[in-house]
């Protein structure tokens, strides 16, 4: 049975919350994107020509199954997602996965999908990431003109710096902060790549998020790392990227509340927040 999904414009940020965190009409399928070549995951609709795309990076030490419920959800709202799952130990190299993201986008447009039933469209790729996978994403948008939406969660600066990559992206940004985040303060991390971020931007902040609120289940790292799971955060996130992207990427304007008004627990913050995400 096919899951509910929003029919039109929700009126309010709250109506749009609620819809969007629910999962979208479209049966989702799991891939290896080890069979084409890169370890990682790569979750699509069942069907569709011209979909959207979106590569999604990790976070520092984490293996992109802890994404996996944000993953499933963006494809069943029609959108190809691929999370490689490189670069996971102590010393992952920033550069070399800002890469396998464009790698992976790479794989989306020129590899078949699924049953042969899904094309992605190259004009509407973007990519996301949580920590250090936000950072990289950052990175690989400031080098790959194809992309044209970044989403990050909890981002953190990388090595080159994801803030000076920032002033070279100009494409639509959501970032959104873990308020609560002792690893990468958005102080020091998500507030300056917005504030440098040269198109139009939004950075948010998720009022009960530590660094590891956007992650799912239990992993050693929460021994070592500030935080732990939190589903609020990660429903939150669910919502705003599925809106973000769907706007950015398509042109569905029914997440609209959602993007230009205060969500509950996680509202705008204006003064690092400039134009609109998209055009109407």
């Amino acid at each position: 049975m096919m899951a509910r999904t929003a029919t039109k414009t929700a009126k309010t940020p709250k109506k749009a919350l609620e819809e969007f965190s629910r999962r979208g009409p479209h049966e989702v399928l799991h891939g290896d994107l080890a069979l084409v070549g890169l370890p990682g995951t790569v979750c699509t609709p069942r069907s569709g020509r011209g979909l959207p795309a979106v590569a999604f990076g990790h976070g520092w030490l984490q293996p992109s199954e802890r994404y996996a419920e944000l993953l499933r959800h963006l494809a069943s709202w029609g959108i190809v997602v691929a999370a490689p799952d490189t670069h996971r130990g102590m010393f992952a190299s920033h550069r070399l996965l800002a890469s396998d993201l464009r790698s992976a986008l790479d794989l989306c447009v020129g590899v078949r999908l699924g049953e042969g039933e899904i094309s992605v469209d190259p004009k509407h790729l973007g990519v996301a990431g949580h920590a250090m996978g936000g950072g990289c994403g950052v990175l690989a948008a400031a080098e790959d003109e194809r992309v044209r939406a970044v989403a990050t969660l909890a981002a953190s600066e990388t090595t080159p710096s994801a803030i000076g990559a920032a002033s070279r992206v100009s494409v639509p940004g959501l970032h959104i902060a873990a308020q609560e985040d002792l690893l990468a303060p958005p102080v020091s991390n998500a507030e300056p790549i917005a504030r440098a971020w040269s198109g139009p931007t939004q950075l948010r902040t998720a009022k009960k998020a530590s660094h590891l609120a956007f992650t799912e289940g239990r992993h050693w790292t929460e021994l070592l790392l500030h935080g732990k799971s939190h589903y609020g955060s990660q429903r939150l996130a669910r919502a705003l990227l599925t809106a973000f992207f769907l706007r950015t990427l398509t042109g569905d304007k029914r997440g609209e509340a959602l993007l230009t008004g205060d969500a509950s627990g996680c509202p705008i913050d204006t003064d690092h927040s400039t134009g609109a995400l998209a055009k109407a």
